[in-house]
């Protein structure tokens, strides 16, 4: 049996427990990937300086983000049909974030549906909208997430437009899967996967099919769904759900200085430095090179947060310590769900946590809002100005 001590370890058994249309859908970025690729390896070129002789007992990890009380800085991303690499996902997800004291976020295109998430935890998660044509469906799915106690509601800003992901159009991604030969010939290869899919509680997606207008059975939803991402959004229509929305607003996928300011302006509680994980403008840089630009520009006025190359507690620091106040994992908990679902989830949290406690430890630091960046060593080019 593996042992388990790191997150890597979860995904060689995700690898072979998914099929592979869904662990593709995960292993991806757009285009060359060149930007999915940098937004892990940037994170490499930092190093970490050690001190020694500091009293360590005492240390603390806890944190808050957008106002709650969480047990690391690291909440859970929110991951478009995460109900697919594990029977159940997000219900299995959003329970294991609850029991370990960090926020799990709700994808819009998530299998199963606010309402099942709501009746399986007694925590509030948080809410992610992405903005469609049809208006009013867009109300009623806000409406829904007051509903069921969405504390916050975080509006992904970079998806207006899909980015070209080749290998989900070569693997004809689906949802369900179209019974193709070849995704014949893998299911049986993931028997395991299959048997506890079939006692699910949905397959298709659950916030959209039965809500939205002529949505009811899989063919409606996919000529639905190909033509409801709204190319149109813009600040003004940031501005109207801002409105529409009492509680925290988060604003994800922000990856420049003046749309940073934009967003302060419109009264966001806090914005995400995200390039939706290499999955959309492949040659954007990655989030950890953007950072410390987008902090210079907003200062404290705004809590600024990170996603998209996250895969240890070590990456947790060096986010923190170039000033984020907070991080999100996808990835790195998606292994973990469909390696040993619950949990799976569970353990990837864990393992994030020591890795970062420890390293806090090894740089001489005790209390988590004490990293900074002379807690780093960062090559000179590292945040050279492009022109």
């Amino acid at each position: 049996m593996t042992v388990i001590t790191e997150i890597k370890d979860f995904k060689r058994i995700y690898k072979n427990r998914v099929p592979k249309m869904f662990y593709d859908y995960c292993e991806t970025g757009s285009w060359t990937e060149q930007t999915f690729r940098e937004n892990s390896t940037d994170f490499e070129q930092i190093r970490l300086r050690q001190r020694v002789a500091v009293d360590m007992e005492g240390r603390s990890t806890t944190s808050k983000m957008v106002g709650r009380d969480v047990t690391m800085p690291v909440a859970l991303a929110p991951v478009g049909l995460t109900g697919m690499q594990h029977a159940n996902g997000e219900i299995l997800a959003a329970k294991a974030a609850e029991s370990f004291g960090v926020p799990f976020t709700l994808s819009t295109m998530s299998i199963c549906s606010i309402e099942d998430v709501a009746e399986h935890t007694t925590a509030p998660f948080w809410f992610q909208l992405y903005v469609m044509r049809d208006e009013e469906f867009i109300t009623n799915l806000i409406d829904r997430a007051k509903q069921a106690n969405c504390d916050a509601l975080l509006l992904t800003l970079d998806l207006q437009i899909l980015g070209q992901r080749h290998k989900d159009l070569k693997n004809g991604l689906s949802i369900p899967p179209k019974l193709r030969p070849s995704v014949l010939m893998d299911l049986m290869t993931k028997w395991t996967w299959a048997f506890k899919m079939l006692g699910a509680k949905r397959r298709t997606f659950g916030n959209i099919v039965g809500h939205a207008k002529s949505v009811n059975d899989i063919s409606s939803l996919a000529s639905w769904t190909s033509e409801q991402f709204d190319p149109k959004l813009d600040w003004d229509t940031v501005k109207r759900y801002r409105k529409q929305w009492d509680g925290k607003f988060i604003l994800k996928g922000i990856l420049d200085a003046e749309d940073a300011k934009k967003a302060l302006e419109i009264g966001a509680d806090a914005i995400i430095v995200s390039n939706h994980g290499g999955r959309q403008l492949d040659g954007a840089l990655s989030s950890i090179r953007v950072l410390p630009e987008i902090i210079d520009a907003v200062g404290d006025k705004i809590e600024v947060h990170l996603d998209s190359g996250i895969r240890s507690g070590q990456d947790v620091l060096k986010a923190l310590a170039l000033g984020a106040t907070g991080t999100y994992i996808g990835r790195a908990y998606i292994y973990g769900l469909g390696a040993l679902g619950q949990q799976g989830v569970e353990t990837a949290l864990s393992i994030i946590h020591k890795e970062l406690d420890t390293t806090m430890a090894l740089c001489g630091e005790k209390n988590i809002h004490k990293l900074n960046r002379s807690n780093l060593l960062i090559p000179e080019e590292f945040f050279q100005k492009y022109s």
